[in-house]
């Protein structure tokens, strides 16, 4: 009987009951409800059992480094010797030799379960498809995973078809999501494709299409195209899921705590990273001078280095914003294709709102998404409340300003709620939490705080979980330490 070292709530421990040894199934269960500890849990019954010695993970950038950091940590038994091999663009030989200790074992090799964490965008190069590909074939006694299996959605994507090919030489397969159908039910076909060919009764995609989609050919002045003009025969197509899948909403788990707390990690670009370590060693050059008196001026140097980790710089007043490359909007698109219902997003800076507003009118239509913040006009503010609260309106999204929406407001349609960055007001912080956790919510509620790892982000996020309200806070030298 395997012991977990972590005890599951009921419907992890059904999903696990069902899935943990079979060769394939699709656990889509919704964000916040634990779908990384059924894998987990999955994959060590399946070593203690003999089947696996190896297990390959791929997941997107702002998630690979959860899965080496926290979720194995946390949940792998402690009987269980871990070794784990992040990926790394940099092809070292220590990095081809620690892969191929973990792949090759011998009689004399003590007895260990081996981990290769990949992220997705790696499945895109050559040398990430040769690495996976690789590490698979050097032990068949393997598993594979793919975190957030909408990324492979699109069946012509390099990934797509990289992951898919990877696939066929992996004796277990699973994939995670928390929304399956992100805009289309034919989005199922890649991610199950994955799992088994013909795992939905077709191997070939067109007539998979044909079966459950009616297509109209439509013509433009240069050029002709198939439209998908409605959906079919989705009973079908739902019972034929069902065989290899665990469906999980949080509304259907009564088990679950109140509140739900997660990260994603968001890398600086190049650009970032430059414009970041400037601003960051002009700061201290401005506390060595002894002019970095008092906590306004930290918190101003503070907030400056907040808002080049969230994609933008401001110069002097009266020059205009300056925007950098960065992967913090991306990243907040791809877990909003992982969410099903409303969600709201808060962003303290207004340029911030904007950006948001357009990608997700841009993705999921104009009426799909309102901002609410400083400048949005008085006569329009309980009008995007009252939208937002009603369960037969297309606004799904909520884009607001903590210091402007976070106080007062019931938007309790949401259970997921989205920090684009920090306030490192802590009043702030734990009043916009409660504009969902409140009277009238039914639900769990998940917290996902996009942060870029060794810089001030961090710093703020210790804070505030540690209930210190920095706004109100004389740091002194103390700030050295956030700069450094």
């Amino acid at each position: 009987m395997y012991e977990f070292k972590t005890e599951p709530y009921e419907h992890q421990r059904s999903a696990w009951e069902s899935s943990w040894n079979v060769p394939y199934h699709f656990l889509a269960m919704e964000m916040g409800t634990g779908k990384s500890k059924v894998v987990i849990d999955s994959l060590a019954a399946l070593y203690e059992a003999g089947e696996i010695d190896t297990v390959l993970i791929v997941a997107p950038k702002g998630v690979y480094d959860n899965w080496v950091l926290q979720e194995i940590p946390l949940h792998l038994p402690d009987r269980i010797t871990a070794k784990i091999v992040r990926w790394q663009p940099n092809f070292t030989q220590k990095f081809k030799r620690e892969i191929t200790e973990i792949a090759v074992r011998s009689t004399s090799t003590p007895e260990f379960l081996g981990f290769l964490v990949m992220n997705i965008e790696a499945m895109s190069t050559a040398k990430g498809q040769h690495t996976a590909k690789r590490f698979l074939e050097l032990n068949p006694r393997n598993m594979m995973i793919v975190d957030e299996s909408t990324t492979i959605k699109n069946r012509k994507a390099a990934r797509t078809k990289a992951v898919i090919e990877c696939g066929r030489k992996a004796k277990y397969r699973r994939v995670l999501t928390g929304s399956p159908i992100t805009k289309s039910p034919i989005d199922l076909f890649s991610q199950c494709d994955f799992l088994a060919p013909g795992a939905l009764g077709f191997d070939n995609f067109y007539a998979f299409q044909n079966r459950y989609a009616v297509i109209e050919r439509r013509h433009t002045a240069n050029r002709s195209y198939p439209h998908i003009v409605q959906y079919r025969r989705l009973d079908e197509l739902g019972a034929k899921f069902d065989t290899f899948s665990s469906r999980v909403l949080k509304k259907d788990c009564l088990d679950l705590p109140d509140k739900i707390y997660m990260r994603r990690n968001i890398p600086l670009s190049n650009e970032q990273a430059k414009v970041y370590n400037q601003m960051k060693e002009f700061a201290l050059a401005q506390l060595d001078d002894g002019k970095l008196a008092t906590t306004a001026s930290i918190l101003t140097q503070i907030m400056r280095l907040q808002q080049i980790t969230c994609g933008f710089f401001k110069p002097d007043e009266g020059k205009p914003i300056h925007p950098l490359k960065n992967n913090r909007l991306p990243e907040l698109l791809s877990i909003i294709e992982e969410l099903s219902g409303k969600a709201i997003i808060w962003a303290t800076w207004t340029y911030d709102i904007h950006q948001i507003r357009d990608n997700l009118a841009a993705a999921y239509g104009p009426d799909s998404v309102a901002a609410y913040h400083g400048e949005t006009p008085q006569d329009n503010r309980q009008k995007i409340v009252n939208l937002f609260q009603d369960d037969d309106s297309p606004l799904r999204f909520f884009v607001g300003q903590p210091r402007t929406g976070g106080f007062g407001l019931t938007l309790t349609a949401a259970n997921t709620v989205i920090y684009y960055n920090n306030s490192y007001d802590l009043e702030t912080r734990l009043q916009s939490e409660d504009r969902a956790h409140r009277i009238g919510q039914t639900k769990s509620v998940t917290y996902i705080d996009l942060v870029s790892p060794n810089t001030v982000d961090e710093n703020i996020l210790r804070a505030l979980r540690n209930k210190i309200n920095l706004a109100g806070t004389v740091l002194g030298e103390d700030v050295r330490g956030w700069l450094l």
